[in-house]
This record gives structure tokens, C-alpha cells and sequence, in this order.
């Protein structure tokens, strides 16, 4: 009898728990906003914190220890990630609406004007450059650290990870300082909240990919990759490749045209 090339998943707790977590996120947040106890949401946090960490571990353990990632099941796991980038891609496009719906038409109780009256916009000649030149040589340290693992050159995977990973601690770092020194906040009408919500969402999108890629530092390290065998540091390789091509966008649009 032969084995079967698709991977037949064991019964397991962590969709049940993630979906727990998310909806005492989303509860906690909106209650927290309206004067109500933050429990719920720190709750919520901690949930979605271990259903991560304990998924992930049974990921890594069946693609690395048990051979239950085939080629059929890779094939799969690539088309998984290409569908979710584009429904990632679906969900800035409705920020670049937004945005776009109220700069190309202003009405007259914002000023008649983009930005905003009273508003002063961030120079994008300062910070925003900087942080688009920081995405641009993490697109070319992840893609440095790729061909390293392509070739089995443990030191060049290792190497490109690290300064990844540290270019987008980075990034996050002068995003937060940005925010800290905005003359504006997410308070202030169409400019502020636009603002706010797409860039401080590709932030949490960095966040995400930075830990992604972490993991995959960790997994060099302890040589879970092979030179044929990576999908899941191609995963955060496409993920992160994405991030980058969102804040051209964002920078474009939202910092340079909107000067």
C-alpha cells in the first residue's frame, strides 16, 4: 500500500483557541475604548500569544521531524500563502480608497484642500525616506540570505536573517518615533485617521513578518532547512517582499503626493 502524499492533520486545539483569543481581542479592544476594564483584551492578548507559539511548534515538528510536509503538501502550503497575500493585498486597497476618496475630493468642512486645514503633514524627505531606504536593504538581505540557503551556505542564511531582522526592529523603531513627533493624531478627521490606520497597520504587518523571520533565524540556526527543504523561510521571504511593496505605496501616496 502506498502512502498517501497529502497530510492528513491530527485533531488539534489551536484553531478553537485562536478564534477564543481573537474574539476576546476584538471585545476587550472595543470595551477598553469605551471605559471598560482592559482584562478581556490582555486576555485575549495572552491567548493569541500561545496558540502561536504552541501551533508553531507542531508546524516546525511535522515539516521537520515527521516528513509529513511532501512535495504535494508543499505545492499546497505555496498556494496557501500566494492566496493570503492577495487577500492581505484586498485589505490595504480599501485604506488606499479611503485615502484616495477623500484627497481627490475634499469637501468643504475639511478646507476644500489635501491635507486638511490645520493639519501639517510629515515631511517625507526625512524619516519616511529612511524608513523606505531601511525596507528596500531588508528586501535585498532577505533575498541574500534565500540564495544562501539555496546553495547551503549556512553563514549567508544566518548572516541575511540577522540583519533582516534587525532592519525591521529598525524600521518599527523609527516608525514609533514618527508617531511620537506626528503634529497630528488619529483624532483628527479624514487626514488623521487614513494616516493612522494604513501606516500603523503595515507597522503591525512588519511586526508580524520581523517574528516570522525570527523564527526562521532560530530554525537556520538549529539547521531545520535544507537546500530544497524551506518553504516556511520562503513564506516569510514572500511575506516580507509584500511589506516592502505596501510602504512604496504607502510612501508614495499617503507621505509624497499628500505633502
Amino acid at each position: 500500500m502506498g502512502r498517501n502524499p497529502f497530510h492528513l492533520v491530527e485533531f488539534s486545539p489551536w484553531p478553537l483557541t485562536g478564534s477564543i483569543g481573537a474574539l476576546f481581542l476584538t471585545s476587550g479592544l472595543a470595551g477598553w475604548i469605551h471605559g471598560y476594564s482592559y482584562i478581556t483584551l490582555v486576555l485575549g492578548v495572552v491567548l493569541i500569544i500561545i496558540t502561536i507559539i504552541q501551533w508553531w511548534r507542531d508546524v516546525i515538528r511535522e515539516a521537520t521531524y515527521q516528513g509529513l510536509h511532501t512535495t504535494q503538501v508543499s505545492k499546497g502550503l505555496r498556494w496557501g500563502i500566494i492566496l493570503f497575500i492577495a487577500s492581505e493585498v484586498c485589505f490595504f486597497f480599501a485604506f488606499f480608497w479611503a485615502y484616495f476618496h477623500r484627497s481627490l475630493a475634499p469637501t468643504i468642512e475639511i478646507g476644500s484642500c489635501w491635507p486638511p486645514t490645520g493639519i501639517i503633514p510629515l515631511n517625507p524627505f526625512e524619516v519616511p525616506l529612511l524608513n523606505t531606504g531601511v525596507l528596500l536593504a531588508s528586501g535585498v538581505t532577505v533575498t541574500w540570505a534565500h540564495h544562501g540557503l539555496i546553495e547551503g551556505d549556512r553563514t549567508a542564511g544566518l548572516q541575511g536573517l540577522a540583519a533582516t531582522v534587525a532592519l525591521g526592529v529598525y524600521f518599527t523603531c523609527l516608525q514609533a518615533i514618527e508617531y511620537y513627533e506626528a503634529s497630528f493624531t488619529i483624532a483628527d478627521g479624514a487626514y488623521g485617521s487614513t494616516f493612522f490606520v494604513a501606516t500603523g497597520f503595515h507597522g503591525l504587518h512588519v511586526l508580524i513578518g520581523s517574528t516570522f523571520l525570527m523564527v526562521c533565524l532560530g530554525r537556520v540556526w538549529l539547521q531545520h532547512f535544507s537546500t530544497g527543504h524551506h518553504f516556511g523561510f520562503e513564506a516569510a521571504a514572500w511575506y516580507w517582499h509584500f511589506v516592502d511593496v505596501v510602504w512604496l505605496f504607502l510612501y508614495l501616496s499617503i507621505y509624497w503626493w499628500g505633502y
